[in-house]
């Protein structure tokens, strides 16, 4: 019997982020650890550039899988320099609010750019409906939680993070710039079935002397 053409569709993205556990020396976006506690700690990350792709789709899971695919497109060359771009983690899917079950139906699916090419992306094909985002310095508050990311439970864990927010020092830096947004970092293939990591990442206010700062930023 044939296999379901479906799968054509999936396979190059499932194999690519397979690459992500298999390359011991991928980059990462670079932050400091500013403040820890048990459930939840917050970092300082510096400017970086991404590539961004916009989807509409009611489901986290499907809205990551469609502009993944896109993403892979581009750095495996479909970029108008024709460039390969290295494989980097996470891979970071914003929630934007709206209507739906999920309390969305628009995602930012974020590709974060190796260092080479920071400075001076390559230009997506038009087709592939990409863009660059700046992500400017920033403080942000980062639950880990293991497992696969699901449709779900990346809410519960979001809930979960501003739950510990809530309750901490930090409880008056939450971000209203976000309106309530939030973004779910994942570094694992899918193909590893144990000690998975994801991230649920969101923004805080904590500017000045007595906000978000630290003597040193490390790459993890």
């Amino acid at each position: 019997m044939e296999k379901p053409r479906w799968w054509l569709f999936l396979l190059p993205g499932i194999l690519l982020l397979d690459l992500v556990c298999l390359c011991k020396a991928i980059e990462s976006p670079q932050y400091a650890v500013v403040h820890a506690e048990s459930d939840f700690e917050v970092r300082l990350y510096v400017n970086s550039t991404w590539m961004s792709a916009p989807v509409n789709e009611l489901s986290f899971e499907k809205a990551t899988l469609f502009g993944f695919h896109r993403l892979f497109q581009y750095i495996q060359g479909a970029n108008l320099n024709c460039s390969r771009i290295a494989m980097t983690a996470p891979v970071v899917t914003s929630i934007v609010p709206g209507a739906g079950p999920f309390r969305s139906s628009a995602y930012n699916v974020r590709f974060y750019l190796p260092v080479k090419f920071q400075a001076d992306p390559p230009v997506p094909l038009d087709e592939l409906h990409l863009k660059p985002y700046t992500w400017n310095s920033r403080c942000v508050a980062v639950r880990t939680f293991s497992g696969y990311a699901k449709d779900e439970n990346v809410a519960r864990e979001a809930k979960r993070l501003a739950v510990s927010l809530s309750t901490s020092p930090w409880v008056n830096a939450t971000s209203t710039d976000s309106n309530g947004s939030y973004s779910i970092a994942q570094y694992d293939s899918p193909f590893q079935f144990i000690h998975r990591t994801n991230e649920v990442w969101a923004d805080i206010k904590a500017p000045g002397a007595n906000g978000c700062q630290s003597s040193g930023i490390a790459s993890y």
